[in-house]
């Protein structure tokens, strides 16, 4: 018991106290101040009759379904390309994993200076094409698309790494059985290395959603915190700080952080079922 206190106590100083504490403000009024009032379920009917919600919350789906599958299907190939046995592999494995140590917010700073419309690298390459220039950071549905593709470049090496950690776990004779009857490459990745690394899987879609929907930081650095242009890029997690640390209405954005926790709590629970009910199917 000695031995555990003190991670005992970090975990009900730094989480659960925290997640008690919010869940007590989202049932008040305060803006940091005043003495705070009892509001009952006035916190969460203001959020439902809110336009804003509705907006962040479509465009926070939008978000989520433009990084989920890139992200999953760029990593399971990554992972595949990374798990072999070849001369300076080390060194691509580095250079794959390299996004996943840097600063969030600095690398979105930098994919903002990419993105500029006149001078930007991304526009650059497409005139070199023979394309148009695209307004990323002024227009509404380009703004979404360089979120996104910032927001899957960031994701894709902590997927790549749990993947890869999957298929070096996969027995080599598997695949070893599978070349003496004749499989190829794809049959071997088909058949043996996917269905084994599904738990692997399934635990990436989990956490890839889960960061989609808390999404704030890349989001915040790209459009100076105002989720524009326009609404743009008006996700969940830009609505939650503008409350709080914009408008100060601590007990509003508790409520709106505990909204976030019931979807994301939702969302989990229909992918773990949808897994469980693969497995037993087959």
């Amino acid at each position: 018991m000695l031995f555990v206190a003190p991670n005992l106590a970090s975990v009900l100083l730094f989480l659960v106290f925290p997640l008690g504490f919010s869940l007590y403000l989202s049932f008040h009024s305060w803006d940091l101040f005043r003495p705070m009032h009892f509001a009952g379920f006035d916190n969460y009917r203001q959020l439902l009759r809110d336009p804003l919600f509705y907006v962040a919350l479509r465009n926070t789906g939008e978000f989520t379904a433009l990084t989920l599958l890139p992200t999953v299907v760029i990593s399971l190939l990554t992972a595949a390309a990374l798990n072999r046995r070849l001369p300076g592999i080390g060194l691509f494995r580095t250079l794959a994993f390299l996004p996943l140590v840097a600063s969030t917010v600095a690398m979105a700073v930098v994919w903002r200076f990419l993105f500029a419309t006149d001078s930007g690298a991304v526009n650059l390459l497409l005139r070199l094409v023979g394309l148009e220039p695209v307004a990323w950071l002024s227009d509404p549905g380009a703004a979404m698309a360089a979120l996104s593709i910032v927001t899957v470049w960031r994701s894709v090496p902590f997927a790549t790494v749990v993947l890869l950690a999957a298929m070096q776990g996969i027995p080599e004779n598997l695949y070893e059985a599978a070349r003496i009857d004749g499989a190829g490459r794809w049959r071997r990745f088909r058949s043996i290395t996917v269905p084994l690394i599904r738990g692997a899987l399934s635990f990436v879609l989990v956490i890839t959603v889960i960061n989609s929907v808390q999404a704030f930081d890349q989001a915040y650095a790209l459009t100076d915190g105002n989720g524009g242009p326009e609404t743009g890029t008006y996700v969940l997690g830009i609505m939650l700080f503008q409350n709080a640390f914009g408008f100060y209405e601590i007990g509003y954005a508790a409520a709106l952080a505990w909204v976030m926790f019931a979807l994301l709590l939702a969302l989990t629970l229909v992918q773990l079922w949808l897994a469980r009910r693969d497995e037993d199917i087959e």
